[in-house]
């Protein structure tokens, strides 16, 4: 199993340096990862930087906490394609969820969807904060706006993905809803499992125990 082209290879950090974005762009494309996922003040700098590979530019919107406006959502991943990002991974308003306000979760996506003219849409749930109800409400609205990805965590919740989750979204997701695991994934061991469940995309920060320069992992 070739695990390379499932990686959205994750630098978050607040304190992310210039440096720290040229050598995660640098490890993606010498390894031929899918793409980098970088905050949207380093957007312009990764598309630069790997304007002649084909490694892609994620961002995040609304990141960690959701709490944004719609309308400042929409403007913030707007001005993130212009700079040249890819694919869009949005964090939903986890207070709408708890309110159990549905509509604005779901107009909210819709209005995120339309205005980036067809590029990928990833939408972040934060599972570590949610219960099954409300992971199945959160998947039925991905189901009903026609997202590309469903994406479990911002990797600053109280944990990552787990493989239960990955089971809870599997029994209510649509044939073409994609799965996106992140958080807390530190092995390939982990990651494959993931893959066995249906996930189709890893977003990981530390790819220590993948075996060094070893990305080419394949299962015994």
């Amino acid at each position: 199993m070739d695990l390379n082209r499932y990686i959205d290879y994750t630098n978050l950090k607040p304190t992310a340096t210039i440096k720290d974005i040229e050598d995660l762009c640098d490890t993606a494309i010498k390894n031929n990862l899918y793409a980098v996922c970088v905050n949207p003040y380093y957007v312009s700098l990764a598309h630069e930087l790997l304007k002649d590979s084909n490694v892609e530019v994620v961002t995040v919107i609304g990141f960690p906490l959701g709490s944004n406006t719609t309308k400042t959502k929409s403007f913030e991943a707007i001005e993130a394609l212009e700079n040249g990002a890819t694919e869009i991974d949005l964090v939903i308003n986890l207070s709408a969820l708890k309110n159990k306000d549905y509509e604005y979760i779901k107009e909210e996506i819709e209005e995120i969807r339309d205005s980036i003219d067809g590029k990928v849409l990833k939408v972040i749930i934060e599972t570590c904060y949610l219960n099954e109800e409300e992971i199945k409400r959160l998947v039925e609205i991905c189901n009903e706006t026609f997202v590309n990805f469903i994406k479990t965590s911002t990797g600053f919740g109280t944990r990552g993905v787990s493989l239960e989750d990955i089971d809870t979204i599997n029994k209510y997701k649509s044939e073409a809803l994609e799965i996106k695991a992140s958080g807390g994934i530190k092995s390939a061991d982990f990651a494959i499992s993931l893959i066995e469940k249906g996930v189709t995309r890893l977003g990981i920060s530390d790819i220590s125990d993948f075996g060094g320069k070893k990305w080419n992992y394949l299962k015994n």
